[in-house]
């Protein structure tokens, strides 16, 4: 079981009521279905169902969270969809 921290930015800010949590997880998956039944708000879901992730740095992209195995001491970013940007 790894143990890191969970960040989170802008609406999924807002829909978890706070900046960052612990998690204690051995996947991906694990670690966000944790935080769903931890932020039982109807945003929240919704939120982290647009969300892009990143752990460790690295973007998790469309890969099952469940395949994704998270490091002791490692960081999980979610980032919602941000507006602006040029087409």
């Amino acid at each position: 079981m790894a143990r890191g921290t969970i960040r989170y930015w802008a609406a999924a800010k807002a829909a978890a009521g706070l900046a960052e949590e612990a998690y204690e997880a051995r996947t991906l998956g694990e670690a966000l279905d944790a935080a769903r039944a931890r932020h039982t708000g109807p945003d929240f879901a919704r939120v982290l169902g647009r969300c892009s992730v990143l752990v460790d740095g690295a973007a998790v992209g469309r890969r099952p969270h469940d395949s994704v195995e998270l490091a002791d001491g490692g960081t999980v970013e979610v980032l919602p969809p941000f507006a602006g940007g040029s087409r």
